[in-house]
């Protein structure tokens, strides 16, 4: 039997431990917080994280707990022009076989950590920050910063966006500052007049900056999320500020808009950072998961879906035996690079969509204006669509997998009759920039970039079915029930 220990007790450190102890290994999650709690607001999950928190076993549960969202809506934040809307009815889960839907990060967060208490084979380690690693002969040596350390086969790195397995890993140094501010406020739904509640997410595009909200908590709540692009001379998170702040920074938006924004109040702020997109997050048995692999900013809404993506292939790939993982992890990250760099470039390419001012605003708002639904569902197939969330290898692991002459496919399923997509040469693991955003905001012409860019729609995979890989329902476990959770010192 297997021990695979996990550093972050986030959303996708737990999500990689159901995986994992679904696979029959036994999963230590090290979490540096003196308890496992997760702080924030509404999250967006699009029809490709249903689908992975499906494979994990919780996509009813959340469902429960969900707001369905009715639309995309976006507004030109100046004019008070609604622009476009993306309808999220039935057209929309038929095509992507699944709903679009926005939850209260705790709450989410909550069903995962409840999972892993039910999870035979999981242990939960509070206070037990992990600071780096060691190899060893035929494991890894996790390293606390009490002094103790854990032997375990694997060591996945899931601890967030100042990852201490990445600074050791890949080395890069401090995240890189997007020069962006973002507010955040949550009020009762209440108190917001009846002609500005809508059941959808809603952008509201300004110059230099821009207002997103949407209903949370079963819709008990409004979550107010204004940008803006003000160059903060130092990197701070989740300090508070005088609501005189953020009403003088949107003062330029239009009255509805300003509206929502005078009910905000507690607000907090962020200043909003990334981290370049590398090729290799992999040492031996090490890897890295989730913002620690691939840190994006928040504007493509696909930050928690891509750890949820990741934790999924992450345990198909590992059912193996201890003796296969370095190989295995090489894998995973071949097959995670090109996606998640892809969402992350959409992700920076996005504010040149949403902060245009002038005539490129004026350009961008004809172009949108002029899509129908199933254009618009064509552009975002490719991300919302798929429930295969791994690709094509982008580069050329490290390791050469035991199963080299297998394909990867949905579940897991590694068949010696398929053949894999040749892959591309290597590149160098601290390299490969997904460019920056774009900037010509006042010129007279717009391009949408990659946030619509035609993909076709994703096939349904349906592999068959093994004693291994139940590939038609959740990940199950070959065991029952009981966890362990501790603060001892290991």
């Amino acid at each position: 039997m297997s021990t695979i220990a996990v550093a972050g007790g986030g959303i996708g450190g737990l999500a990689s431990a159901l995986a994992l102890a679904a696979r029959g290994h036994d999963v230590v999650v090290c979490e540096r917080s003196p308890e496992f709690v997760e702080l924030g607001a509404g999250i967006q999950l699009a029809p490709n994280g249903m689908h992975a928190l499906d494979r994990l076993g919780l996509a009813e549960a959340v469902g429960r707990i969900a707001v369905p969202v009715g639309e995309l809506r976006f507004m030109d934040g100046v004019t008070g022009e609604h622009v476009v809307a993306m309808p999220l009815d039935r057209r929309y889960r038929d095509r992507f076989r699944n709903a679009y839907v926005v939850v209260h990060r705790g709450e989410l967060y909550r069903l995962l950590l409840d999972a892993c208490r039910s999870r035979a084979g999981i242990e939960l380690r509070a206070s037990h920050p992990v600071v780096g690693y060691a190899h060893e002969a035929d494991a890894v040596r996790v390293l606390l910063a009490d002094g103790a350390s854990l032997g375990a086969d694997a060591l996945i790195g899931a601890d967030g966006l100042h990852s201490a397995i990445r600074a050791q890993l890949v080395g890069d140094g401090a995240p890189r500052d997007a020069g962006i501010t973002v507010y955040r406020s949550i009020v009762p739904m209440e108190r917001v007049p009846t002609e500005l509640r809508h059941m959808s997410v809603t952008w509201w595009a300004g110059p230099g900056r821009h207002f997103v909200h949407c209903p949370i908590a079963g819709g008990r709540f409004l979550n107010l999320a204004p940008s803006a692009e003000n160059a903060p001379a130092e990197t701070f998170s989740g300090v508070s500020v005088p609501a005189s702040e953020v009403l003088g920074e949107f003062g330029a938006l239009c009255e509805s808009a300003r509206r929502l924004l005078e009910l905000g109040a507690d607000w907090k702020a962020w200043v909003l950072v990334d981290r370049e997109p590398v090729d290799g997050w992999t040492d031996g048995r090490v890897a890295l998961l989730g913002d620690a692999a691939h840190p994006m900013l928040h504007y493509a809404a696909q930050g928690a879906c891509m750890a949820l993506e990741d934790a999924v292939v992450l345990g198909d790939l590992l059912d193996c035996p201890a003796g296969w993982f370095a190989a295995r992890l090489g894998r995973y990250n071949a097959v995670r690079r090109e996606r998640t760099a892809r969402v992350h470039r959409l992700a920076r390419d996005s504010i040149a969509l949403w902060h245009a001012e002038d005539a490129a605003a004026e350009a961008r708002n004809k172009t949108l204006s002029a899509m129908s639904p199933a254009e618009l569902y064509d552009f975002v197939a490719w991300l919302h669509g798929t429930r295969e969330f791994a690709g094509s290898p982008s580069v050329t692991p490290a390791i050469q997998d035991p199963a080299e002459n297998s394909a990867y496919t949905l579940g897991g399923r590694l068949d010696p009759t398929e053949t894999p997509n040749p892959r591309t040469p290597s590149r160098s693991p601290r390299s490969a920039a997904a460019g920056s955003p774009a900037s010509a905001r006042s010129a007279g012409t717009y391009t949408l970039g990659g946030w619509l860019e035609p993909a076709e729609d994703p096939q349904p995979v349906t592999p068959p079915r093994s004693p291994r890989n139940p590939a038609a329902g959740p990940l199950a476990s070959p065991r029952s029930t009981g966890t362990k959770e501790s603060p001892k010192t290991l």
